[in-house]
């Protein structure tokens, strides 16, 4: 029986952790551009535009994104397109942040007080310049914990994405505790790798968003 040291293991977990942090950072990448198109849809004065950004919100809020892996995996399969889990998690992930994203910056653009809205249109400035030059600056500073907060949610999503048979770091987990039958050593070891890889967000978070409210107090 071949014998596994614990750095053996940790080398195995390591290797696959590298797709987690890939996976997590297109999944954010993609979904703030997606959220960023649903910010604009949402703020909109055009109704149509708001209500398909409202339902597109409440569709992958409302869903399991375990459902929408499926869905990106297993559902165009039916259709004839084989597409590779890689991609079909890449989607998923993409599209359930941007609603998540969406949301958070919708919330922050609202909190910014409707006078600098009238005050940038005195000066004849446009909406996508008083957006540009005078609203976002501002929700920026705001939006900046949550969405850094939310960015460990991303982390921790990608675990699910093993059930439609991408390796990351959960499912390189399950095929090291197969191999080596130390469930307890494995998957302490997963633990800790996720906890390094949020915590420092976590932090950094809390850590903004103290400086956030000090800024506001003095201001």
């Amino acid at each position: 029986m071949i014998e596994f040291t614990i750095w053996d293991i940790l080398r195995n977990l390591l290797l696959a952790t590298r797709w987690t942090i890939v996976l997590s950072i297109v999944s954010f990448i993609g979904g703030g551009i997606v959220g960023l198109v649903l910010l604009f849809l949402r703020i909109s004065k055009r109704k149509w535009s708001r209500s398909l950004a409202k339902y597109y919100i409440e569709l992958f809020q409302g869903t399991p994104l375990l459902m929408q892996l499926f869905i990106a995996f297993f559902g165009l399969g039916l259709f004839g397109i084989d597409v590779p889990a890689w991609l079909a998690a890449g989607l998923a992930l993409i599209f359930w942040s941007a609603a998540f994203l969406g949301e958070i910056w919708r919330g922050c653009v609202e909190a910014i007080a409707r006078g600098q809205w009238e005050a940038a249109a005195s000066l004849g400035m446009g909406r996508l310049q008083q957006m540009r030059y005078v609203i976002l600056p501002q929700a920026m500073k705001i939006a900046v914990p949550p969405t850094v907060g939310f960015s460990v949610q991303v982390i921790k999503g990608t675990a699910l994405t093993s059930i439609i048979g991408f390796v990351e770091l959960s499912k390189a987990g399950t095929v090291v505790t197969n191999a080596t039958f130390q469930p307890f050593t494995v998957y302490g070891l997963v633990a800790l790798i996720y906890f390094a890889l949020c915590w420092p967000l976590s932090w950094s978070s809390q850590i903004l968003e103290r400086k956030l409210n000090v800024a506001h107090r003095n201001h």
